[in-house]
């Protein structure tokens, strides 16, 4: 799946164990094309390592992925993964509370063993304390057995929600391999699925994460479309074509595999930041040393857990025996010609729509219940059934009073004092899920007096065969025209879609970081939605991946059933400990009361966010007026009336509104390498692109100084398309 979450550092408030104590898809490959700088690596060698040093947390990883199923699970410590003090097991009508009674207990029991092996020192033990002592070998001094005792963790097993995911996996690892290899990133990838979703292209975490590849909406916006009609994280093709971004994204950004994929899960940000802490890209260090109130057992065991999967991926008959995988889906896909219901198109093309809802998972459920039109220019996926479907032949097929120049318009609400989405739903005979959906907004939601929200159409609901209650009248919505029929196709207009210029390639990558200069098949036309929208949906996701958290910090809060499990989300190891954010900038305070400017930040900026004058930063400075800062330069502020974490907070708001506002129109669709030319600046640099935020610039080159550009200087450009509005 890049934190937006409180500073990670030294400084974290998470009691751990020293190191030392720890010891040691089918669509055309025609629509992808990339060009890889680098110097490959000897053919033996995998980018993405196995390091020695965590066999045994990857051991662990592949016991739960294979040993045992989610009616049973470890009580285990959570720092030496080699420590598996017994295998609990539970029959399938257990209940979750007896479950949780029974680890509770458990828990208890070993702690209290523990404590009394500790206090033993190296007197005769009973037989069951000494099994628990040799567990621990040389590790197991008595200061380290009794810090142990507030380690010990459940995880339960997944035995057989892995096996499900090898088996769905078939429909799509052709398409994986493909678009990974088109891309030049590395063919391990490929698994990180089972991870995340179990290869369940449908699934959702409490977090609010979809798809097979969970992503997050604003991290999504990124590279697809997100909006009421489409979400292209539940489409395993675009999604798939996403994560390839994001991850080529991270490596360029961390310069390894095995960071880059953890950023996936604690965020471009917290990745750079444990990097940057310790002065090493040693995924061992890191996941032994880093100290970070956030960086807890999830990111810790990312890498490991992805390592098992990937061994277990590889080597399936030994640990499940025989199974057969699903064969790759295939389909045809048509261009629709306008706006067009699906009750319209499910008559036209005579195709049931179970079949067609199967194909087109990325499709709303507002598009399936009629409230939305199917948008113009998507490319409608069909199954093979002999009948060549093409945009012109649909065209024939659909009268002139069928096809829309635009999105039907939902009827709008005035809130009322005291009405509750419930109370709405139920006015307008749909349930509180239909309407919050509707409107982008959570069940539980509290609605402002005065705002206006989408309702259905007041006559095509019926309730137990009777009309509905009359509403309150809504504001009548803005008629939509049916488009004109369309002409016969003009050469130009069957053509396809020009191919943008070709990147920039130079001769060879920068040293420290290779770099991927990539170009990405369309994702789905159109697709822009507001700002506010935008804004309140990624604040949305950064609270609730905040609360999950909090729920979460504890090493005993973990789920002892599959329903537990699934409810938090359908990731197979451990919940996440981080918002997923692709923003790699650092916006916390130094120990030294100072930050580095980034982009589009201002000293009026950061005066507000104290309370204080811009006089007054400038003066602590020894800034003149009208000096401007820069990128990159320290500025001292003053603390005497904000906090940090407050200051840092409103400033985290700040680039996540600004971010969210400018993926609200705007896609990522590839990136190419700039070599800086004598005369370049930082203005000149995003004046080679149209709708290029420095703060763009700035995430794509953390690490580049752009503030003094010198000529030779590679710096990767995002290549960014304004997206069409219109549902």
């Amino acid at each position: 799946m890049n934190s937006t979450e409180a500073p990670d550092g030294l400084h974290g408030s998470v009691r751990r164990p020293t190191a030392a104590a720890r010891g040691g898809f089918t669509l055309l490959a025609a629509c992808l094309a990339v060009c890889l700088v680098v110097t490959p690596a000897p053919a033996e060698e995998s980018p993405v390592s196995r390091p020695p040093q965590l066999e045994r947390d990857v051991e662990f990883w592949i016991r739960v992925y294979t040993q045992i199923d989610t009616d049973a699970g470890f009580l285990h410590d959570q720092y030496n993964l080699a420590v598996v003090y017994d295998t609990l097991h539970f029959e399938p009508t257990t209940t979750p509370g007896e479950r949780e009674r029974v680890v509770d207990r458990e828990r208890e029991r070993y702690g209290a063993a523990l404590r009394r092996i500790a206090a033993a020192g190296d007197g005769p033990l009973p037989a069951d304390d000494q099994r628990i002592k040799d567990l621990w070998g040389a590790e197991g001094t008595p200061s380290r057995l009794h810090a142990a005792t507030e380690d010990i963790r459940f995880q339960l097993g997944q035995a057989d929600r892995f096996r499900a995911g090898l088996i769905r996996s078939g429909a799509w690892e052709t398409h994986i391999a493909q678009v990974l290899a088109n891309l030049g990133l590395p063919a391990e990838l490929a698994v990180l699925p089972h991870v995340e979703s179990s290869f369940n292209p449908a699934a959702y975490s409490k977090v609010g994460a979809a798809g097979l590849w969970q992503f997050m909406r604003s991290t999504g916006r990124r590279y697809m479309r997100i909006d009421s009609a489409v979400d292209d994280r539940l489409d395993p093709f675009r999604s798939t074509e996403a994560a390839a971004q994001l991850l080529a994204y991270n490596y360029r950004v961390l310069g390894t595999w095995p960071l880059a994929l953890t950023a996936y899960n604690h965020g471009t940000a917290g990745v750079r930041r444990a990097k940057e802490t310790l002065g090493t890209d040693d995924i061992v260090r890191i996941v032994r040393s880093y100290n970070s109130r956030t960086f807890g057992f999830a990111s810790r065991n990312f890498y490991v857990s992805f390592l098992a999967a990937l061994e277990v991926d590889r080597n399936p008959e030994k640990y499940f025996g025989s199974l057969q995988r699903q064969s790759a889906l295939k389909f045809q896909e048509v261009q629709l010609p306008a706006y067009v219901s699906m009750p319209t198109l499910e008559r036209a093309l005579r195709i049931e729509p179970e079949k067609l809802r199967a194909l087109n998972p990325a499709l709303t459920h507002a598009v399936w219940d009629g409230r939305q039109r199917v948008p113009k220019a998507y490319r409608l996926r069909l199954p093979l059934d002999g009948t060549s479907w093409t945009r012109e032949l649909l065209a024939q097929r659909l009268s002139p009073g069928e096809m829309f120049a635009g999105q039907s318009a939902p009827p709008r609400y005035r809130v009322q004092a005291g009405d509750t989405l419930v109370r709405v739903a139920a006015r307008y005979g749909v349930s509180a899920d239909t309407l919050a959906r509707m409107n982008h907004l959570r069940v539980s939601a509290r609605l402002r007096v005065g705002r206006t929200i989408d309702v259905p159409e007041a006559a095509a609901v019926t309730v137990a065969s009777t009309a509905a209650p009359a509403p309150a009248a809504p504001a009548a919505p803005a008629p939509t025209a049916p488009a004109a029929p369309a002409p016969a196709p003009t050469a130009a207009a069957r053509a396809p879609a020009p191919t943008p210029s070709a990147p920039v390639l130079v001769a060879a990558a920068a040293p420290h970081a290779p770099v991927f200069t990539i170009r990405v098949g369309p994702a789905s036309p159109g697709g822009a939605v507001s700002a506010e929208v935008a804004q309140r949906e990624s604040a949305e996701d950064a609270a609730v991946a905040a609360a999950a958290r909090t729920r979460t910090a504890s090493a005993g809060a973990q789920p002892v059933s599959a329903a537990q499990a699934e409810a938090i989300g359908p990731a197979l190891g451990p919940a996440l400990d981080a918002e997923q954010n692709a923003d790699p900038i650092d916006y916390s305070v130094a120990h030294d009361e100072s930050i580095r400017v980034t982009g589009d930040e201002t000293l009026g900026h950061y005066a507000d966010w104290l309370g204080v004058s811009t006089a007054h930063v400038r003066e602590i400075n020894h800034l003149r007026f009208g000096r401007r800062v820069l990128i990159g330069q320290h500025i001292r502020l003053d603390f005497r009336k904000v906090s940090h974490e407050a200051f840092e907070a409103r400033r985290r708001e700040y680039h996540r509104a600004l971010q969210a506002s400018f993926f609200a129109a705007h896609r990522i669709v590839g990136t190419e390498l700039y070599v800086a030319r004598p005369g370049d600046s930082l203005w000149t640099l995003t004046q080679r692109a149209t709708q290029m935020p420095l703060w763009l610039v700035q995430q794509y080159n953390p690490d580049v100084d752009l503030a003094d550009l010198r000529a030779g200087t590679q710096i990767v450009m995002p290549r960014v398309e304004e997206v069409g509005s219109g549902g």
